[in-house]
C-alpha cells in the first residue's frame, strides 16, 4: 500500500466527492449519456466527447489528445460495452495528468536531506494564494513540522495582514517587513530564520503582478538567489497557487508565470464553486507541471493532494 492509499482515506474521499460536485453535474454528467447504452464508439459518441471535454474547459489541444486515443482503441475493437468505454475514458483522462517527482514533499513529510524545505509560491492577487499558504502551513504542521512563513509580498499591506493572520490562526512565527520593503531581504530573513529554529518547512509569499513581467521576474530571480545563499538547492519548490473557477484565464496565468519562473507544481484552488473542473487537465497536460493540491472547500482539511486516480474516479461517481 502506498502513501496515497495511506492519506487518501474516507474524510478524504468525501471532502473530494464533494468539492467535485458542480463539476460532475455538468461535465461528467454529459459524458455519461454521451456514452449511456452505446456499444460502439461512433462519430456520434466521439463529438458527444469533445462537446463535453471543451464545455470544462479541458482545453482544445488536451482534448483533441484524449479523442484521438480514444478514436484509435474504437479502430481496434469497435464494440466496447458501457463499462468498458467508461473505463476507457478514465484511463485516457488520467494518461494526461502529470505525475509529482518521487523526491517532493507530497504527502506533509519533509524530505531528510532537504531542511529546511523551501516553498516559494507564486500567483496573481484573488486566486487564493494567502489561504493556501495557510492551509499548507496547518498541514504540515499538523504532520509534525515546524513551520516558518515568510511574507514577502510587500507590495500589498493586505497580503501581509492575511498572511499574519493565517499565522497566527495555525499557530506558527511569520517573518515580516515594513510595506514596500526588498521582498529578497525578507526572503533572507525568513530562511535565517527558519535555520536559526531547525525549521522543517519554509514557506514564502510573493507579490503578483503580471502588468510588468519583467520587473517579477527579476524579484522572483533576485528571491531565489538569496534562498540559494543559506539553503544550496532552494527553493526546492515553486508553488504558482490558480483559481480554478476562473477556466481559461487560470490558463493564461499559468501561461504567464512559466514563462517568468521554474514553476515546479500547481496547487488549485476553489474547484467546489465551479462546474470547470476540466481546467485541472488542460492546465497539468498544456504546461507539463504537476498538480500537488487543489482546494475543495473553506476548510483547512479542504486543502488536498492531488491524486489523479482519485480524482477521475471521483468524476466519474455520480452517485
Amino acid at each position: 500500500m502506498g502513501f496515497f492509499d495511506k492519506l487518501f482515506g474516507k474524510k478524504e474521499k468525501e471532502s473530494l466527492d464533494q468539492g467535485l460536485q458542480k463539476t460532475k453535474e455538468g461535465f461528467f454528467s454529459k459524458i455519461t449519456k454521451a456514452i449511456a447504452g452505446k456499444t460502439r464508439i461512433d462519430d456520434e459518441v466521439l463529438d458527444n466527447l469533445e462537446e463535453a471535454l471543451i464545455g470544462a474547459d479541458v482545453g482544445v489541444e488536451t482534448t483533441l489528445e484524449i479523442i484521438e486515443k480514444i478514436e484509435k482503441r474504437a479502430k481496434e475493437d469497435k464494440y466496447l460495452n458501457t463499462t468498458e468505454l467508461n473505463s476507457l475514458l478514465q484511463k485516457e483522462i488520467a494518461s494526461v495528468l502529470v505525475d509529482a517527482s518521487d523526491d517532493a514533499a507530497t504527502d506533509f513529510t519533509v524530505p531528510s536531506d532537504k531542511k529546511p524545505y523551501v516553498i516559494l509560491v507564486v500567483g496573481v492577487n484573488g486566486v487564493g494564494k494567502t489561504t493556501t499558504i495557510g492551509k499548507l502551513a496547518a498541514r504540515f504542521k499538523a504532520a509534525g513540522n515546524q513551520v516558518v512563513l515568510g511574507a514577502a509580498d510587500t507590495f500589498r499591506a493586505a497580503a501581509v495582514d492575511q498572511l499574519t493572520i493565517w499565522s497566527e490562526r495555525v499557530g506558527v512565527p511569520i517573518v515580516k517587513q515594513a510595506m514596500g520593503s526588498d521582498p529578497s531581504a525578507v526572503a533572507y530573513d525568513t530562511v535565517a530564520s527558519a535555520i536559526a529554529k531547525n525549521a522543517d518547512v519554509v514557506i514564502i509569499d510573493t507579490a503578483g503582478r503580471l502588468h510588468n513581467k519583467a520587473h517579477l521576474m527579476d524579484e522572483l530571480n533576485k528571491i531565489k538567489r538569496v534562498i540559494q545563499k543559506q539553503v544550496p538547492g532552494g527553493p526546492h519548490e515553486v508553488l504558482l497557487v490558480l483559481d480554478g473557477s476562473t477556466g481559461q484565464n487560470a490558463v493564461e496565468q499559468a501561461k504567464q508565470f512559466t514563462a517568468t519562473t521554474d514553476v515546479s507544481a500547481l496547487a488549485i484552488t476553489k474547484l467546489d464553486g465551479t462546474a470547470k473542473g476540466g481546467v485541472v487537465l488542460a492546465i497539468s497536460h498544456q504546461f507539463k507541471i504537476p498538480v500537488k493540491y487543489i482546494g475543495v472547500g473553506e476548510k483547512v482539511d479542504d486543502l488536498l493532494i492531488f491524486n489523479k486516480q482519485e480524482f477521475v474516479n471521483s468524476l466519474f461517481s455520480l452517485e
